[in-house]
């Protein structure tokens, strides 16, 4: 019987376990959709384009000013060969042909912190940079950058709906494996309560056998969660580029108390079920 119990246990916590994990997993999504979403807002380029009268040092010293700008993340200098070659590779090396000089100017190509990459806050930033003396114009793809917002904005949307679903499945699923058992000890909660044990006295040690199955379960959840991290940052290093790992704290948090809590309130309230129960309800 003893054994028959500690096996009906194992299997309650490996199968809580793998049901955190895919918690863990969503919660690691949902904690990181802004790190992503800022991700791709930084590495979108604004291109700066100069006067033609603006040399070499002139450029240089203007993107110092652009890069002690607040709203301004990094920028790139490119020069009149470079923008030319890279022309050159989109449009073919005879784009030239029609002209005498190179119509290519001096631009720099700057990206912008996360929180200015917005249609409204990209327009004051193409008027204040415009309105520099060196500045002939100030170009971006904003039919992009709005589908981006929108696009992460769904996304997050997307990642909460799920989590909160997988939550409601854990639950449920980790009700039924609790439940189980401890159905298999009804016969032992019946004769505590015929011995005039309270209900609280009845649920106290499967309370504090469900704190710890759901400590257990978390901690597995939470080390496997960790090693699949582990396999996908030796796997894919760029991933972590984009995620903020500081936040997986957070995640592992999230994993613990929910496998506490959820089996915690699966005990409290089967545990109380079975104590309303009569004699011969015991049996079905």
């Amino acid at each position: 019987m003893r054994r028959r119990l500690r096996s009906a246990y194992v299997s309650s916590v490996i199968s809580i376990s793998l049901v955190l994990l895919l918690v863990g997993v969503a919660s690691l999504l949902l904690v990181n959709a802004r790190a992503v979403s800022n991700y791709f807002k930084e590495h979108m380029e604004v291109s700066v384009l100069l006067k033609p009268d603006v040399d070499e040092a002139k450029a240089l010293e203007f993107q110092s000013s652009l890069d002690s700008l607040r709203y301004v993340r990094s920028s790139r200098y490119i020069s009149k060969e470079q923008g030319t070659l890279e022309l050159q590779q989109m449009l073919g090396e005879d784009f030239l042909a029609v002209f005498e000089t190179s119509p290519v100017p001096i631009s720099i190509a700057v990206t912008l912190k996360a929180d200015y990459v917005f249609p409204d806050s990209l327009e004051v930033v193409r008027d204040e940079i415009e309105s520099m003396k060196a500045v002939d114009e100030v170009s971006y793809q904003q039919s992009l950058i709005e589908a981006l917002n929108a696009n992460m904005g769904r996304i997050s949307l997307v990642l909460g709906v799920l989590t909160v679903l997988l939550l409601f499945i854990s639950f449920v699923l980790i009700n039924n494996t609790v439940r189980l058992n401890v159905f298999s000890r009804r016969f032992t909660i019946h004769t505590m309560k015929l011995v005039g044990a309270k209900r609280s006295f009845i649920r106290a040690p499967f309370l504090v056998q469900a704190i710890f199955q759901g400590l257990f379960s978390a901690l597995i959840a939470m080390a496997l969660l960790v090693g699949l991290l582990y396999f996908v940052r030796s796997e894919f290093a760029q991933l972590f580029e984009i995620f903020r790992m500081e936040m997986l704290m957070l995640v592992l948090g999230i994993v613990l108390v929910s496998g506490v809590l959820i089996c915690v309130l699966s005990t409290f309230f089967v545990v109380n079920r079975l104590v309303s129960l009569s004699k011969d309800d015991l049996y079905y």
